[in-house]
């Protein structure tokens, strides 16, 4: 999850709203946006993809 933030941060994208599921939704948009327009790899999109869902998987 820390990885993900980071990776948000470095593309100037803070993502806090207090509420976790609310964050964990707004950073998945953030990512699929950063590989719609080419700005990072495949392997990086799915791989933090792969965290966030998890994370929100765990809320429930």
């Amino acid at each position: 999850m820390y990885e993900v933030r980071q990776l948000l941060k470095k593309h100037g994208s803070i993502v806090y709203t207090r509420d976790r599921s609310i964050d964990l939704a707004l950073m998945e948009d953030e990512l699929k946006e950063l590989y719609e327009w080419k700005m990072i790899d495949r392997e990086t999109f799915q791989q933090g993809l792969l965290i966030l869902r998890n994370e929100t998987r765990s809320l429930n």
